[in-house]
């Protein structure tokens, strides 16, 4: 089997006995997950095991996560198609590029720069063109391109901050990891029902690197 054919079969394996049998039913979502080739997002040493159960590191005391927990979030994201979505926290860009085969633009936020320049090296030669990445402070979001639809945070922040919830389109989710700057955090869905009024969901416990910036971590 060539190497190409053998990561496909990896990645339908991880789509079916990772996802779908964890209770991921978003056709959309497993779509995504199944045509994204996770193996180009990871450092060449790692390909191996990109479709591994688990966060693998990328450099700069990051990780990419665990493809669950990617496809966790962004089914509750509840995206239909063609959407306006705010990555926040590139890394390696794989969450962007899975999110940029459902929506119609994404707008991803990297605080280190390094890491900012490989994802959108990764992104281009894999031809996602509808995904945009800039570093900077993900914590203030990207007032230029507002609202989004939906909002992914790919780090734990001490609270939501208030300048993502409020570039939420109404009905928008904000998906973001609450709690302590070590340990776990709770998985949030923030809806926004109006101007001023949003609803909290806690959709179960998690382990991500702190949301630094003025409205995360300092």
């Amino acid at each position: 089997m060539s190497e190409h054919r053998a990561f496909e079969q990896r990645r339908a394996d991880m789509v079916n006995e990772q996802l779908r049998a964890r209770g991921i039913d978003s056709p959309a979502v497993l779509e995504a997950m199944g045509r994204v080739a996770r193996e180009q997002f990871v450092p060449v040493h790692l390909r191996d095991s990109a479709y591994e159960d688990g966060p693998l590191p990328i450099g700069a005391g990051q990780t990419i996560s665990q493809p669950y927990i990617v496809a966790l979030m962004i089914e509750a994201l509840d995206l239909e198609g063609g959407e306006r979505v705010l990555d926040i926290g590139t890394g390696s860009g794989y969450a962007a590029a899975v999110l940029g085969c459902i929506a119609g633009e994404v707008f991803s936020i990297e605080r280190i720069q390094e890491l900012a320049d490989r994802a959108e090296r990764a992104l281009t030669a894999q031809g996602f063109d509808n995904v945009r990445v800039r570093c900077g402070d993900g914590t203030l979001g990207w007032p230029e391109h507002q609202p989004f639809d939906g909002i992914v945070v790919a780090a734990g922040a001490p609270a939501v901050p208030e300048a993502l919830k409020h570039q939420l389109t109404l009905g928008g989710h904000l998906v973001i990891p609450v709690g302590g700057e070590q340990g776990v955090q709770y998985l949030e869905r923030v809806t926004r029902l109006s101007d001023d009024e949003f609803r909290t969901e806690d959709l179960g416990a998690v382990r991500f690197v702190p949301l630094r910036g003025e409205q995360g971590w300092s």
